[in-house]
C-alpha cells in the first residue's frame, strides 16, 4: 500500500498488478482505452489507484473471466450505477460460473483417470471414451474466446513447426535456469536474473499478437494457469509447486523492473 489520508487508501500500478494478478501492460492497456484510469495521479506523473478503482477493476476481471470482451465491459460498465445492486449480480453470476467450471473440471479429472487406468490395464480405450474427453477438454478453451483462439493458431502456422520446437527447447532450458535461481532465492534485481527474465517475456511474445489483442490472449493464459495450475502442472516435467514457485518469481522479477 502506497499510504492512506483522509480519502482513503491509495496504490500504484505496480501494488494493483501485484495482488489482483494482472499485468502492468495490461492495466497500461485499460488506461489507454479508457476502461480504467486511475482517478489519480502524482505530481511526476505516476498512477495511483483509489479504492473506487480497485472495484472497478474487479468488474472488469470477473466480466473477463465469463468470456465478455474489453468493448462489451466498457458498455456494461458505463451503463452501471456501480452500487451494491450491480456488484451483487454480477459476483452472484461469477459465483455460478466458477461452480459450473469447477464441476466440468471434476468430471474431467475422473475421466482422465479412467482412461489412465484402462490403459495401465493394458487395455485400449474406445473411441466414444476419447470423443467424451476431448469433449471435456474443450472446458479449458472457454478461458479464450474464438476469435483469440484464432489468433493464437494463426501466430502458431506462422511460426511454423521447426520454430515452435525450438521455442520448446528454449523455454525448458530457461525454466531449468530460473528454477535454480528461484532454489537460491536471488535477488529480483540480480542483472542475469533479469536478463533471463527478460528472454522468457519474449519468447513468450512470439506467440501472441502485438497490441491489445495479444495483451489479452496473454491474461487469458494466466487466468487459465491460476484456476487450473495443479492440472496443467501434470503434463510437465517439473513438479506443480516449484513451477508455481517460478510463476510468481517471474513476477517480483517484473515488477521490480
Amino acid at each position: 500500500m502506497i499510504g492512506k489520508d483522509d480519502a482513503g487508501r491509495r496504490w500504484s500500478i505496480g501494488e494493483v498488478a501485484r495482488v489482483s494478478g494482472t499485468t502492468v501492460r495490461a492495466l497500461r492497456h485499460y488506461d489507454e482505452i479508457g476502461l480504467l484510469s486511475p482517478s489519480e495521479r502524482t505530481a511526476s506523473g505516476h498512477r495511483r489507484y483509489t479504492e473506487l478503482d480497485v472495484r472497478r477493476l474487479y468488474q472488469v476481471r470477473a466480466l473477463r473471466s465469463l468470456g465478455v470482451s474489453l468493448e462489451e465491459i466498457a458498455s456494461v460498465l458505463s451503463d452501471s450505477t456501480g452500487g451494491l445492486g450491480a456488484m451483487r449480480d454480477l459476483l452472484a453470476e461469477q459465483l455460478r460460473g466458477l461452480e459450473v467450471h469447477a464441476t466440468q473440471v471434476r468430471q474431467l479429472t475422473e475421466q482422465l483417470r479412467g482412461l489412465l487406468g484402462q490403459i495401465d490395464r493394458a487395455s485400449m480405450p474406445d473411441p466414444d471414451q476419447f470423443l467424451t474427453t476431448l469433449e471435456m477438454i474443450s472446458v479449458f478453451e472457454t478461458y479464450f474466446t474464438t476469435e483469440q483462439r484464432e489468433q493464437l493458431a494463426r501466430r502458431r502456422a506462422e511460426l511454423g513447426s521447426e520454430s515452435i520446437e525450438a521455442a520448446k527447447s528454449e523455454w525448458a532450458g530457461l525454466v531449468e535456469e530460473l528454477l535454480r535461481h528461484v532454489e537460491e532465492d536471488t535477488p529480483v534485481e540480480d542483472p542475469q536474473v533479469r536478463s533471463l527474465v527478460a528472454r522468457w517475456d519474449a519468447l513468450a511474445g512470439r506467440f501472441h499478437a502485438d497490441g491489445g489483442d495479444g495483451e489479452q490472449t496473454k491474461a487469458a493464459a494466466q487466468r487459465m494457469w491460476d484456476d487450473n495450475s495443479e492440472e496443467i502442472g501434470r503434463s510437465l516435467p517439473w513438479p506443480t509447486d516449484r513451477m508455481r514457485d517460478l510463476v510468481r518469481y517471474l513476477e517480483r522479477v517484473r515488477q521490480a523492473g
